[in-house]
């Protein structure tokens, strides 16, 4: 039986053209995600006094001060130079991270926006083929993707930390950052109301 090279040829590119949806899709619903957490800790700071930002609640707990300094540390180890560097960076002092020197709220939201934004504006360098490259954290090898998944869940880590603290801190008065309590059956009959009849 001859080998048909056409044929062969269109399946491979019908194979590439879903590859670059599915990692085009990845890249938007990462970039998505990524916001989706900031804007989550940035509405749980807003219920954080200037008194509380730098309490720890225990012995050798995180204030949500440490935990905003060391997300913006690791951010710009990692972020920076993204695809041509190893992502812990020979400038980053990570026991730092977790001190409170001189550092004030002000000093420290600036290095969180700055990490953010630098994190934002390497995601939109990427494109689809990026995904399946290689890139290391600490010498360890990791694809694009991989490393990309690392970070998101770290940051998910570490901020769901920041909504505990603010959440502690407010009690009563806490404002909900998603479903309230007893508010489900309203709320998904919202949503079916606005995506039910697609």
């Amino acid at each position: 039986m001859e080998f048909d090279y056409r044929s062969a040829l269109g399946h491979y590119i019908r194979m590439q053209q879903i590859y670059e949806s599915i990692a085009r899709d990845y890249l938007e619903d990462a970039k998505h995600k990524f916001r989706g957490y900031k804007n989550l800790a940035e509405k749980a700071l807003e219920q954080v006094a200037d008194e509380e930002f730098f309490v720890e609640n225990a012995t050798d707990a995180n204030s949500v001060a440490i935990v905003i300094k060391h997300i913006a540390g690791n951010q710009r180890s990692r972020w920076r130079n993204f695809l041509t560097e190893d992502g812990e960076k020979p400038d980053r002092d990570r026991d730092t991270e977790f001190e409170i020197n001189e550092d004030d709220r002000e000093s420290l939201m600036r290095s969180w926006e700055s990490g953010w934004a630098l994190l934002f504006e390497t995601l939109e360098e990427l494109s689809p083929a990026d995904l399946g490259r290689t890139v290391t954290i600490r010498g360890e090898d990791h694809t694009v993707l991989q490393a990309m998944n690392r970070q998101l869940m770290h940051y998910a880590f570490h901020i769901g930390q920041i909504v505990i603290l603010a959440k502690i801190f407010r009690g009563a008065d806490w404002k909900s950052l998603t479903v309230p309590k007893s508010g489900s059956k309203e709320f998904n009959k919202e949503m079916f109301r606005k995506f039910g009849d697609r």
